[in-house]
């Protein structure tokens, strides 16, 4: 890749990787089409299980995630964790 073709291209944070590549997380983002919410919550799903996957208690891992997101309850941290996706 030449110089000036690396500089041109922006840094993509896509939280969505594991589902989209980041130039349609992009396209998407730009086009508004994208539920801020939604990509939220599949985060924190993400990490949650993340964190379960290292042997972190259910409890102490949305302890973690209520640091990150102050603004959420734990109630409500553990509903999004545990919600039924519809695909599985």
């Amino acid at each position: 890749m030449q110089a000036t073709e690396f500089a041109n291209r922006r840094v993509v944070n896509n939280p969505l990787a594991d589902l989209i590549g980041d130039e349609v997380y992009e396209i998407l983002q730009t086009r508004n089409l994208l539920n801020d919410k939604s990509v939220r919550d599949h985060t924190i799903r993400k990490r949650f299980w993340e964190m379960r996957t290292r042997d972190i208690s259910a409890q102490e891992a949305i302890s973690l995630l209520r640091e990150e997101y102050p603004y959420l309850q734990f109630d409500t941290i553990r509903k999004i964790v545990y919600k039924q996706q519809p695909n599985r």
